[in-house]
């Protein structure tokens, strides 16, 4: 089990986070659990994704065949999970490479 430091820090006490703890997100969930004090990363929701989608405007035409790709990966029953979960947990401005990734069988 790894132990790590409390301190102060303005009025608030902190806890020093060890590198292999590290949240990805800059927002967590603090709760107690029985003697326990609890912290995990607020969960993603399909609003956060749909903030960070490009505006395709009232003229899109030329994006229609990627946007068909797109859908047709992403409807693949086995692909559904893994993509959408990298998509959530690493944001709109990641390398969208992750479209043309296959999908474990």
């Amino acid at each position: 089990m790894t132990q790590t430091t409390v301190f102060q820090s303005g009025n608030s006490q902190a806890v020093r986070l060890p590198k292999d703890f590290r949240f990805k997100s800059k927002t967590v969930e603090i709760f107690r659990r029985g003697n326990e004090v609890v912290l995990r990363e607020v969960p993603r929701t399909m609003g956060d994704l749909i903030k960070h989608l490009p505006n395709l405007g009232d003229d899109f035409s030329d994006d229609i065949t990627d946007l068909d790709a797109m859908l047709e990966i992403i409807n693949e029953p086995q692909a559904v999970d893994r993509k959408i979960d990298y998509f959530l947990r690493n944001g709109a401005d990641t390398d969208p490479d992750w479209l043309n990734k296959p999908t474990a069988k």
